[in-house]
């Protein structure tokens, strides 16, 4: 045991970036194959759970392809947990000095643990919409929880200051806040919508078009007021800068991909990589909101910081 604890990384190094990178990447995937068990309508595809039948964990010669998709999505739940399982051993050793790191790495394992639960609760229900819904924003979040792992392990650990004016954190936050009504109203959508994930799944009883409305209102809200933070931070030449013009171009490609499937009667795969999408511009704003801050010692001349220059 004292030759593995010896052979664990007392930094940040080039193991801990690379599964945390795989991290992310499997969150992501999860949700992409979490779509297409849905989209395909192969949501009861494996009828129980966690077994696939009452009498087999994997699918069995007279299921169709449906159960092969959806045991395929549990058998990827399987690969993002041994990969968040990794990732958190290997920051064991670093825990005292770098906590945050340690607290992201465990809320991921204890995520995915509760997210297989509700997936069953999901089959056991008979692909309840709204369960169906909390199921996908919670692998949303955790998305988000593995950006800032990425942001995280690149920052150095300690206090930490405001590197932006305080109405410049405030406006970020509150575009958190729309973003977050945008998705809301966009879960609700598809819950109202065609793509039950099974044809004897019901709806959430909401209607469909004027939802669609809605959830598109406070989208692009969220692109204007990106669009100020983005001016101000090119402006003001804040640390925000790159990371709000990523999140911008990632909202960009989701009203276009948003648009084309809203005119187009919701075709399967442009709604899964709307999905996708989401992820990514709520792992894009919580970058963003993660560099409204900086290590106290970063810049050891205040009079030089932006927050000094823009009261000047």
């Amino acid at each position: 045991m004292n030759r593995f604890t010896a052979w664990l990384p007392q930094h940040v190094d080039r193991r801990i970036r690379f599964f945390a990178w795989l991290s992310f990447v499997a969150q992501t995937t999860i949700i992409a194959t979490g779509g297409a068990v849905r989209l395909t309508g192969s949501g009861l595809g494996c009828p129980t759970w966690p077994t696939c039948t009452p009498g087999s964990l994997v699918p069995t010669e007279e299921l169709s392809y449906h159960s092969l998709i959806e045991f395929g999505n549990r058998l990827m739940t399987g690969v993002v947990g041994i990969v968040a399982l990794i990732l958190f051993i290997l920051v064991w050793r670093i825990r005292a000095e770098r906590r945050d790191l340690f607290t992201l790495s465990f809320i991921v394992g204890a995520g995915i643990v509760a997210q297989a639960i509700v997936g069953g609760v999901t089959v056991w229900t008979g692909l309840n919409p709204f369960i169906v819904g909390f199921h996908y924003v919670s692998s949303l979040l955790l998305v988000c929880v593995m950006a800032a792992f990425l942001v995280r392990m690149d920052t150095a650990p300690g206090p930490r200051e405001r590197a932006v004016p305080a109405w410049y954190a405030a406006l970020a936050h509150a575009t958190t806040g729309v973003l977050a009504v945008s998705i809301v109203f966009g879960v609700l959508t598809t819950g109202a919508g065609p793509h039950s994930g099974d044809a004897a799944a019901g709806r959430n009883g909401f209607d469909a078009q004027l939802l669609e409305h809605v959830h598109a209102w406070p989208g692009y809200a969220v692109f204007a007021l990106t669009l100020v933070l983005l001016i101000a931070a090119w402006r003001l030449r804040l640390p925000t800068l790159r990371w709000t013009a990523l999140l911008l171009a990632v909202e960009l490609v989701q009203i276009a991909v948003g648009l084309y499937q809203a005119r187009n009667g919701l075709p399967p795969l442009a709604v899964g990589v709307h999905m996708v999408l989401a992820a990514l511009t709520a792992a894009a704003m919580t970058v963003v909101i993660l560099h409204l801050k900086r290590p106290v010692a970063a810049d050891a001349a205040p009079e030089a910081s932006p927050v000094g220059a823009s009261v000047r």
